[in-house]
């Protein structure tokens, strides 16, 4: 299995920091540390990797090697030996243990989670059928379904032990209204018609995207977002894990402004998008959607 990486930027610079190992410049050690080392007071902790001047400005973005250093820990330095990382092992020396990254995730396999309903009897949740599957099209702000973590897209398998293939969006919607108000046990999938791409600012700020109206509608050339496959005709959702989705141009501008240098963007085909809100009133999107930044 090939080493995982979470940006083009992230595998070409491990790439420059394999070479200089294997070239021996202050290559770390090819042991695998098995305990953290202990550092006395006032000790500085140990440098894992040279100094980087192959990636000063590299791709356009401004690294330093202190920058690496804080991205990796003295127990990831068997990314840099002869045999390098773990198979599948997600290895990151520019994006690092990134908040936003883990925010973002899309995790395989299925969840179980317990729903209740607010003192009006409501769970805040919009669900839709979209190709015989019943899929989330809103989560309201502050409501019992976000207090729970679901999210735009994710995918309703089961309610309360019955299988939701087939069903409609009003029968999806009649299940929620029925259910016992203590304990609605539901079985999901996280948001299969989305995918990941994890992007990094150039030295100006911008990761190459133009939007309009949430959907990318141009990238920059040689751009990080060029760079790692970002398409057009997508609309954004998320940015770091954070629903985006009924946000003015000017906010979503805003919110990957204060998004670090480091930005995942979580994004999903147009034509998917619009089916999947089709007939939700863009008004209740704009005043109602979940916009707030999901714990870790």
């Amino acid at each position: 299995m090939a080493t995982l990486y979470p940006s083009l930027e992230d595998m070409k610079g491990h790439q420059v920091l394999q070479a200089q190992a294997a070239a021996g410049v202050r290559t770390p050690p090819t042991t695998v540390v098995t305990e953290k080392p202990k550092l006395t007071s006032g000790t500085e902790p140990p440098v894992l990797y040279p100094n980087l001047a192959e990636l000063e400005n590299y791709m356009g973005l401004t690294l330093s090697s202190e920058e690496i250093q804080k991205n990796l820990h003295p127990e990831d330095n068997t990314a840099l030996t002869p045999v390098g990382p773990a198979p599948g092992q997600l290895v990151a020396p520019l994006s690092g243990n990134n908040a936003g990254l883990r925010r973002a995730e899309i995790k395989p396999g299925v969840r179980e989670i317990h729903l209740c309903k607010d003192e009006r009897g409501k769970t805040g949740l919009h669900l839709k059928n979209v190709d015989q599957g019943i899929f989330v099209q809103l989560v309201k702000a502050n409501s019992p379904a976000a207090l729970v973590g679901l999210r735009f897209g994710d995918q309703v398998l089961q309610i309360d032990g019955k299988n939701c293939t087939g069903w409609s969006s009003d029968k999806a919607q009649r299940a929620l209204k029925k259910a016992n108000p203590e304990k609605i046990v539901m079985v999901v999938r996280d948001r299969p018609f989305q995918r990941t791409v994890t992007l990094h600012k150039d030295s100006t700020g911008h990761v190459g995207i133009v939007v309009k109206k949430g959907k990318i509608v141009s990238l920059a050339k040689d751009s990080s977002a060029a760079r790692n496959g970002l398409l057009i005709n997508h609309c954004i959702c998320e940015v770091n894990g954070q629903n985006v989705i009924g946000m003015k141009d000017k906010q979503l501008t805003e919110v990957l402004a204060g998004a670090g240098n480091v930005v995942t963007l979580t994004i999903i085909p147009t034509v998917i998008y619009e089916h999947m809100v089709k007939r939700l009133s863009s008004g209740l999107v704009k005043s109602s959607m979940d916009h707030s930044i999901p714990d870790l």
